[in-house]
């Protein structure tokens, strides 16, 4: 993906106020041991560009007077209320060095699992994206996972994931396996089945016979 960015010369707060009047956002292009250079966007084409997830998860080329420049978003400032971009953040990424960054997740076959469809849970999704190590060239714009084999015994891990072809994920890099996706029974499902085993225990006690304590006896009597 590439979008048109403009030297910014201008800057501070009255001149950022000045470039948004004009239908501008003002950024900050950094990183890769370079100089910090401040920047400038079409307010629309940046605007349409964010509500694709693709935009934020894929290596953007900033075009600068012809000359691209492979980067990363790494943060964005909107209104409060308003539909407007205030500032943006882009890192400098070298196509020849390793991301350490985040993709995002596609769940499939969630309707489908045996979880889903054999004990009536419901698919929780712990992860929605992942942080991923890979060479700028390798990132991929999601990654996706099948939940075809999803029960409730059994939930997904990342090391369950299948990783594309040059992707390693962080967390096993750093010796972890956190969960991504489980299938969790409805509180209602979950009382019931504890009823019911309740039930089934008490069935498994055997019934012992025991005597009534036999009434005291008087100790004297009547004269």
């Amino acid at each position: 993906m590439e979008i048109t960015i403009t030297h910014r010369t201008a800057q501070g707060t009255g001149a950022s106020r000045r470039l948004r009047r004009a239908g501008r956002v003002p950024g900050i292009l950094y990183g890769n041991g370079q100089e910090a250079l401040a920047i400038e966007f079409d307010h629309n084409e940046l605007f349409h560009k964010l509500r694709q997830e693709a935009f934020h998860s894929s290596v953007i080329s900033l075009d600068l007077d012809g000359k691209p420049h492979p980067a990363l978003l790494r943060d964005v400032q909107r209104h409060p209320f308003k539909q407007l971009i205030l500032h943006v953040d882009f890192q400098r990424v070298d196509v020849n060095r390793k991301l350490h960054t985040k993709v995002p997740l596609h769940f499939v076959n969630g309707d489908n699992c045996p979880g889903v469809k054999q004990s009536g849970a419901i698919v929780s999704h712990i992860l929605t994206e992942i942080e991923v190590l890979c060479l700028p060239g390798d990132l991929p714009e999601y990654i996706e996972v099948d939940l075809h084999d999803l029960t409730v015994a059994h939930p997904f891990h990342v090391a369950d994931l299948k990783a594309p072809a040059g992707i390693e994920f962080a967390a096993l890099h750093k010796g972890e396996n956190p969960a991504v996706v489980a299938a969790v029974l409805p509180r209602a499902a979950r009382a019931e089945e504890d009823s019911t085993a309740s039930a089934v225990s008490v069935a498994d006690v055997p019934a012992t016979s025991q005597k009534a304590p036999a009434a005291d006896a008087p100790k004297g009597g009547k004269k």
